[in-house]
């Protein structure tokens, strides 16, 4: 039997616990050796949780464990890439929640660092995973649709983050619409070579007074002259609202929200369902599993992880593109956007 890999989560917020729980119990042949946060009460509870022995605020101490294969960075985003670094120069393998920076040149930092290391890094973009949007993917990589003509992807909120996060999360582009970027460019297959970006404050006036915008479109042009729109609402009454299509030569695939049974309820005056499910991690739960399933793959069986750091980067240009393009009211072409 192989040795189990032997892993150190960085960051026991929301996403780091959960990342946490899913190797420490849904993930065979891997073993969680240690967990760390700036918060102590935090590193400990989950690391009590999930009977983890080591608990630190100071990743330092993941790194330097020569017990411990990968780290899965977990952390501010604000930390990530110096993370990345640091986990590459130890020769730990690495998942890293997105994005890996706001800045290129700190990105293209840590990405050489990884490739002079030797090291795996994959870019924790969960919807990839998701059951419906892989199958998409699958169709139209095998031609059941044809060519992509154009490409759709609806994401709206259920309700805006708190107005302290909106400050330091980089902006609508950069924080939400980063996740439609990377759809975009995986569901096609192709990549985008400009775009036009429009939004406003129609939700929440604090938002505006951050310097953010709660609403946007995006309408992308592919490398193929096929044509993709985004569309983005911080706050969907409804719940979260996550649908894609794309059409082309030969057909059309899309997939639709998920909701929390199947019953459709039909009288003389309306046919009713329940809401879609309200919250990411309801509606992504089985997606966060699955990538990280396939990370401890590739590192155990030596492949190349599903979304490498040019994966990282590419949706970053595009986030920095249509905030420019927002700003200036034009089309803006990502070949326009320097470290």
């Amino acid at each position: 039997m192989a040795a189990p890999l032997r892993v150190g989560v960085i960051g026991a917020g929301r996403i780091g616990v959960l990342h946490a729980r899913n190797l420490a119990g849904r993930i065979p042949g891997v073993r969680l050796e240690a967990v760390s946060d700036v918060v102590a009460a935090s590193a400990e509870k989950c690391a009590a949780e999930l009977g983890v022995a080591t608990a630190t605020t100071d990743h330092r101490r993941i790194l330097e464990r020569k017990d411990i294969d990968a780290v899965v960075i977990c952390s501010s985003t604000d930390t990530h890439s110096r993370m990345i670094g640091e986990a590459a120069e130890a020769g730990k393998h690495i998942f890293c929640e997105k994005p890996i920076d706001f800045d290129l040149g700190r990105i293209d930092d840590a990405l050489a660092k990884v490739e002079r290391a030797g090291v795996k890094l994959q870019v924790g973009f969960n919807r990839r995973f998701d059951p419906s949007f892989r199958r998409v993917h699958d169709l139209v990589r095998s031609g059941s649709v044809g060519t992509p003509h154009l490409l759709r992807i609806t994401s709206r909120d259920p309700s805006p983050p708190p107005i302290a996060y909106v400050k330091v999360s980089g902006g609508i582009f950069l924080d939400m619409t980063i996740h439609d970027f990377d759809m975009a460019r995986y569901l096609s297959g192709l990549e985008v070579v400009e775009l036009y970006a429009a939004g406003g404050v129609l939700i929440d006036p604090e938002i505006g007074k951050a310097g953010d915008l709660d609403t946007a479109v995006v309408t992308l042009r592919f490398e193929n002259g096929a044509i993709g729109t985004i569309d983005n609402s911080r706050k969907s009454v409804f719940g979260y609202d996550q649908r894609v299509e794309v059409f082309g030569s030969g057909g059309m695939a899309e997939a639709g929200n998920a909701f929390p049974n199947t019953v459709i309820v039909s009288g003389d005056r309306s046919v009713a369902r329940d809401l879609p499910l309200n919250f990411f991690l309801e509606r992504y739960m089985e997606s966060y599993l699955r990538e990280m399933e396939a990370f401890v793959a590739c590192v155990r069986d030596g492949g190349e992880p599903p979304v490498g750091g040019r994966d990282g980067r590419v949706p970053v240009v595009m986030g920095k593109a249509a905030r420019l393009s927002a700003e200036q009211n034009r089309p803006v072409k990502l070949s326009e956007i320097k470290a």
